[in-house]
């Protein structure tokens, strides 16, 4: 799909498929020289606040001030950062410690990396540690929300760190966030579950069942296209969530197509419902 084109092409698609805790410490990587760890001083801090600042927007309503991430680290909540050799932050994790239906969770509000350390995979790093962090704390599952209709997330979340999706929620932070990353859309958002009981948390997303599965197709850059046609995929793409959602399908996976094609969502009527206890 092209991004002069006035309209998505239909993303839902039927196709048959066969039956079928000590406390982290910080990380370092060897060849790029990044250390991963925790944010320890108020300059630190203000680098967070400064990187949201890049990457939502200096008019970005829902920016986390300093005050509050310092507050959430020492209520058993994550603040950390990835550091350059010479010490400059490259990006940040940031996330609550919480309970849910009487246990304990981790809710990952935040993860931001500068546009010269994209592709370093800093983020997956951040995360990494974060469940680490998270799992000593006690935290039984980590969740936390991301745009379905951006692939490289999707990717990221659900192939590379095994999160499961267990809920689609329209427009959760409204469409009015000061955001031009959000570009006065609605923000919806899926929500996604990473089990810390398990060793690495590779594991989640992959559970299917027999029978036929359903692809959600995503654009391969959706912030690159104009604005009609994101506001035109929003809809399309939420109408097919919240409809196979409610008749009990379950997202099993997120594939890149070959070649031109699209990347998509893959869904079947799984066997674990739609959130599970922590």
């Amino acid at each position: 799909m092209t991004s002069e084109t006035a309209s998505p092409a239909p993303p839902v698609r039927a196709a048959p498929t066969p039956d079928g805790a000590a406390a982290a410490a910080p990380t370092a990587g060897a060849a790029s020289g990044i250390v991963v760890r925790r944010v320890e001083t108020l300059a630190e801090y203000q680098a967070c606040v400064a990187i949201e600042r890049e990457t939502w927007g200096a008019d970005f309503r829902e920016c986390v001030p300093t005050t509050i991430l310092m507050v959430a680290q020492k209520l058993g909540g994550v603040v950390a950062g990835a550091f350059a050799a010479d010490g400059a932050m490259l990006g940040f994790v940031f996330g609550m410690a919480g309970v849910m239906d009487g246990r304990p969770v981790h809710w990952s509000d935040m993860l931001a990396v500068r546009d010269g350390a994209r592709g370093a995979r800093v983020g997956e790093r951040l995360k990494h540690y974060q469940r680490e962090l998270a799992r000593a704390a006690g935290a039984e599952a980590m969740y936390w929300t991301f745009d379905p209709l951006v692939a490289r997330n999707a990717h990221l979340n659900l192939a590379r760190l095994g999160a499961r999706v267990v809920d689609y929620v329209p427009n959760m932070y409204g469409d009015d966030t000061g955001s031009p990353l959000h570009g006065g859309l609605p923000t919806d958002r899926l929500i996604a579950r990473w089990d810390l009981r398990s060793g690495d948390g590779v594991a989640g997303a992959a559970a299917t069942a027999g029978g036929p599965t359903v692809r959600i197709e995503v654009p391969h850059d959706f912030q690159a296209l104009p604005p009609e046609r994101r506001a035109a995929w929003r809809a399309t793409v939420r109408e097919a969530f919240c409809d196979h959602l409610q008749r009990g399908y379950r997202v099993t996976a997120f594939r890149r197509a070959p070649d031109d094609a699209l990347p998509y969502y893959e869904l079947a009527r799984a066997p674990f419902p739609l959130d599970p206890a922590p």
